[in-house]
């Protein structure tokens, strides 16, 4: 209790000193319907770091066009990868969640962990508020995008500094911006990739798929391209893999830009043209299961792959809550609580 001349009764402040983790993800819909998927869409595509089109230009095409047809066709896609939990996002992220706390618990450290989405609910926001109240006043933010990119992690931190910018009492604050070279993350990766060869052996070419980006990002300064080569070379490396076992390749584009390439779909009809009917997917820039994972590469694209002439195709999980993936979280944390 702190007393000032100036003032007429005693100033009492709030007991601090815990320390926080967050864990952010993107986001989802809180139903797979076509109004709760034209809420989410509607945030996420507004975000300027996500398109970079002019705004008033932009808000036409995406208010005029897309949010009048996408939500439907988005809709019937969530339905077919949503669980009895609901989102695997959203589930998988709790989980992680879950269990990094219950590791801290365990090695004895007071560390209160939560998450919160970029877009959609549980909200930046609110989250940070309610880790406020909880006493915490040191937080490490962990975005779990893998390789940084001014669409997620940037625009992660924006979410972060719009919040805070409101608060008197400010916490300290450390963000951790990539870890697509951090070795527990490799480890981690490389493990559950020999893991699925050692099961169902190994295939004739491992296709390592990373969401896309407009090219012009790469030339206009972001990393993201470089830091997904830098994680396929470590894996790759770790795995004893020959430049002609694996492939990288870049997902999910939208619109009529030029973006990363190769194209995972054009891949996939071009491979069994080329005598490569045997192949194994794996999305290292997705620390969880999505739509992105679930339906359109073990989904749209294994179809693809199929009708050219392939004859055998899996996909290999993400992360997820696995063990490994949870120490690793812990491993990038614990030098700054």
């Amino acid at each position: 209790m702190a007393k000032y001349s100036g003032l007429t009764k005693e100033v009492g402040h709030k007991k601090r000193g815990k320390t926080g983790v967050l864990l952010m993800n993107l986001g989802t819909p809180d139903e797979p319907t076509a109004s709760s998927v034209r809420r989410y869409l509607a945030e996420f595509l507004a975000d300027p770091r996500v398109v970079e089109i002019p705004k008033l230009v932009w808000m036409c095409i995406l208010h005029g066009i897309i949010l009048r047809v996408r939500p439907a066709k988005s809709a019937a896609l969530y339905k077919q990868v949503w669980t009895e939990q609901g989102s695997p996002l959203m589930d998988i992220t709790r989980r992680q969640t879950q269990k990094l706390a219950s590791y801290f618990e365990q090695a004895g450290e007071d560390v209160s962990v939560e998450f919160c989405m970029r877009y959609g609910e549980p909200s930046v926001a609110s989250t940070l508020k309610r880790m406020h109240q909880q006493g915490v006043d040191k937080m490490v933010v962990l975005p779990l995008y893998p390789q940084y990119a001014a669409p997620t992690t940037a625009s992660a931190f924006d979410a972060i500094a719009k919040e805070l910018t409101s608060w008197r009492y400010l916490p300290a604050l450390h963000f951790i911006n990539t870890y697509h070279d951090h070795p527990d993350f490799i480890d981690a990766l490389a493990a559950s990739i020999a893991k699925d060869f050692e099961t169902n052996g190994k295939p004739q070419k491992l296709v390592l798929s990373y969401h896309g980006m407009p090219e012009r990002n790469l030339h206009l300064g972001d990393p993201y391209y470089c830091f997904c080569m830098k994680t396929t070379k470590l894996v790759v490396a770790k795995l004893g893999l020959a430049e002609d076992d694996y492939i990288t390749t870049f997902q999910s584009r939208f619109g009529k830009a030029k973006w990363l390439t190769p194209y995972t779909d054009a891949t996939m009809e071009s491979l069994p043209g080329q005598g490569v009917k045997d192949i194994a997917v794996v999305c290292p820039a997705f620390s969880a299961d999505c739509l992105e994972t679930l339906e359109e590469i073990a989904g749209e694209n294994r179809e693809i792959f199929e009708q050219a002439g392939g004859e055998n195709y899996r996909y290999i999980a993400a992360l997820n809550d696995d063990d490994a993936h949870i120490k690793m979280m812990a491993n990038i944390v614990k030098p700054h609580i």
